[in-house]
């Protein structure tokens, strides 16, 4: 069995393919300092260390006593509002962070990275849909963040022999039977829906209907955490280096999620527009064929429907989310 090092594994995502790389016979080891992930998102039969990447001394021992043959790296801040507001936050802890990392991956002999990036890199695309291609010119402090860290990381390869995969996802979404999205504050567009449905919030807002798309609203390129944290363990094998875009390849505006939302949870949803959020593109939507081709990834949910369907139900079995 790979012993693997998932770095975040108490978030969302990190969860998810925790939960996938355990069913799969992998060996997996967790670092998060549970600063924005929770305990109880773990599963059981991966060994947990509380640690924090910006503790340089903590990576190296804890790289040192697991000798991981791979590293699968989430832990990062993401919020893009929050990034505008405290930048200096976000490249401690994304940038600095990272760097540690991969110095105490080096020093115990692991060369393997498999990085969680994000279409934010690219800004606003020259073209639709966006492929590896497109020029980055991040317009987020977020978004440069995560830019450095490929950089950083393409540096490490060329000169230390790092195998590095940057995965640069679209809108992460969905739930698995035990696993969901639970952010404080909540910020995404599919759990905010779904928390009118629950009673929680009186109504959604929509922000701006007057982009160049048919119903007005902005669409986006909407991916399920499974088919996400699947594309995380096909880039494990040996000779893959280099940037892949996860994306189902098709956008739904705001209005279509939360009229499916409506549809799957039988709750009105009542909705207001209200103005534009600066930096908001009309549209965003992934060209994944290069991760299909080399990686042999084939997204298995690919429809709104299932995506909203699978995060209700996480929703309505866990109303408050994770207890810790």
């Amino acid at each position: 069995m790979k012993k693997i090092l998932v770095a975040g594994g108490a978030g969302y995502i990190g969860s998810v393919t925790t939960e996938m790389l355990c069913d799969q016979g992998y060996k997996v080891t967790v670092v998060d300092n549970l600063e924005r992930g929770f305990r109880s998102s773990l599963d059981p039969r991966a060994e947990f260390i509380q640690g924090d990447l910006r503790n340089r001394q903590e990576m190296f021992d804890i790289l040192s006593e697991v000798k991981p043959q791979a590293v699968i790296h989430f832990a990062a801040y993401i919020e893009v509002g929050e990034s505008m507001t405290v930048p200096l936050a976000f490249f401690e802890n994304n940038v600095s962070g990272s760097l540690n990392l991969v110095e105490a991956m080096l020093a115990a002999g692991c060369k393997k990275l498999i990085f969680s990036s994000t279409c934010a890199t690219y800004g606003t695309p020259d073209k639709i849909p966006m492929d590896e291609s497109l020029p980055q010119h991040p317009e987020s402090a977020y978004g440069e963040s995560k830019l450095i860290c490929e950089k950083m990381f393409t540096w490490a390869q060329k000169i230390h022999g790092l195998e590095p995969v940057f995965l640069r996802y679209f809108n992460a979404s969905g739930a698995t039977e035990e696993r969901g999205e639970s952010h404080n504050p909540e910020t995404h567009l599919i759990p905010l829906v779904l928390q009118v449905a629950q009673g929680k919030r009186d109504k959604i807002f929509l922000f701006g209907d007057d982009y160049l798309t048919p119903d007005g609203t902005c669409i986006r390129d909407y991916i399920h955490v499974k088919d996400l944290a699947q594309a995380h363990i096909l880039a494990l094998k040996e000779g893959i280096s280099g940037a892949f875009n996860l994306g189902n390849g098709k956008g739904f505006s705001v209005k279509e999620v939360v009229e499916t939302a409506r549809k799957v949870t039988g709750h009105p949803i009542p909705a207001e527009v209200k103005e534009r959020r600066p930096g908001d593109p009309d549209q965003l939507i992934s060209k994944s064929d290069k991760a299909m081709e080399v990686l042999g990834w084939n997204p298995q949910y690919t429809e709104l429907e299932d995506i909203i369907q699978s995060a209700w139900k996480w929703h309505q079995k866990y109303p408050e989310g994770y207890p810790e």
